[in-house]
């Protein structure tokens, strides 16, 4: 009797995955969505940790998908920083793109391909719509190997600040879905082959898939770039506040952001921003120092507990095309005003 209830329920349990409300399988919906989502080929400029040695070209790979025959959603820290975007589709025909809006606080972003896509574009769902124990698959390029289906639930619904300090909030569907580095900025979809997420990273102690998976929520996703204003800086910076901000003589209020690296054709080299090039150990952190920490921007303080972030990025990204841009940096000890016209 016993044997036959645990039967009954693996059944159950079987059939949920193998068939959804709309009556296809999980194959027939991937091969529904495969040919929209594609592989995020990034090249950038990296200072090297372990010395103080020559800047290299580092490329890497992530995850996105097409919403429309020119755009396609990723996660902004997977092309905040690069100097050229290629989009690979699962034929083989790459595409390069520009990235029109990227959220760092919040971590997504939107590219726009030069050349339009050849295949349609999906649907972007409602992820209000999603409960816990929902079945949800997820499709990307875990460890640069593209169109890997990994299957799981909405483990959770959780609405936290921004990635940074005082940002505003964002919600994450948390799942046990596998997800590896590539799988960053890539679709979650529910069992209609609607996007309901963007993979955005993974809270592990193995360093692997073992732990548990964050994709921002579609609602948040849509709302971050589309609804508010998103400009891409192609900035990646570290924000210093307290004993940092005070080692590194910032002056009061004491908060700055520290330039990191800075992104050909972007923004931030208009501005003639310096990247840091030193690698140093703070409080067990590796970080670069040497760069320009920017003290304000437009005249808004970035300030001692990071407050003006949000107040910032909305600024810039408000600015008309040929609108004069300002930042106050600290340069070796002196602060400096920099400036350049938005393209």
């Amino acid at each position: 009797m016993r044997g036959s209830l645990v039967a009954l329920l693996l059944l159950t349990w079987s059939s949920s995955w193998s068939v959804p409300a709309n009556g296809q399988s999980v194959s027939e919906v991937f091969r529904d969505v495969r040919d929209a989502v594609v592989v995020v080929h990034t090249t950038e400029t990296e200072y090297p940790l372990m010395s103080i040695m020559a800047p290299v070209s580092v490329s890497a790979t992530g995850s996105g998908v097409l919403i429309s025959p020119t755009e396609v959603l990723t996660a902004a820290h997977v092309v905040q920083a690069a100097n050229q975007v290629i989009v690979e589709f699962p034929s083989g025909r790459e595409v390069r793109a520009t990235v029109e809006a990227s959220k760092v606080t919040h971590d997504v972003a939107l590219l726009r391909l030069e050349e339009p896509a050849t295949v349609p574009p999906l649907r972007v769902g409602d992820s209000d719509l999603m409960s816990v124990g929902d079945p949800v698959f997820v499709v990307g390029a875990p460890l640069g190997e593209s169109h890997t289906l990994t299957v799981g639930h909405v483990s959770a619904r959780r609405s936290v600040p921004g990635l940074l300090f005082g940002t505003s909030e964002v919600e994450f569907l948390q799942t046990d879905a596998a997800i590896n580095p590539g799988n960053s900025g890539g679709p979650m979809f529910n069992m209609a082959g609607e996007i309901v997420g963007i993979v955005s990273h993974i809270l592990t102690l193995s360093g692997g898939s073992m732990g548990l998976g964050f994709a921002v929520a579609s609602n948040s996703a849509q709302q971050i770039l589309f609804e508010t204003p998103s400009a891409w800086t192609g900035l990646e910076a570290k924000p210093i506040t307290g004993v940092l901000a005070t080692l590194l003589n910032v002056p009061p209020p004491g908060g700055g952001i520290l330039v990191q690296s800075v992104a050909i054709g972007s923004m931030a080299e208009s501005l003639g921003l310096l990247p840091s090039t030193i690698p140093m150990t703070i409080a067990e952190e590796e970080i670069l120092i040497g760069g320009d920490i920017i003290l304000a921007v437009l005249g808004l303080q970035v300030g001692a507990k990071l407050e003006g972030l949000e107040a910032i990025g909305r600024a810039v990204a408000s600015l008309a095309e040929g609108s004069l841009l300002t930042v106050t940096v600290l340069r070796g000890g002196r602060q400096l005003e920099l400036s350049t016209r938005v393209r």
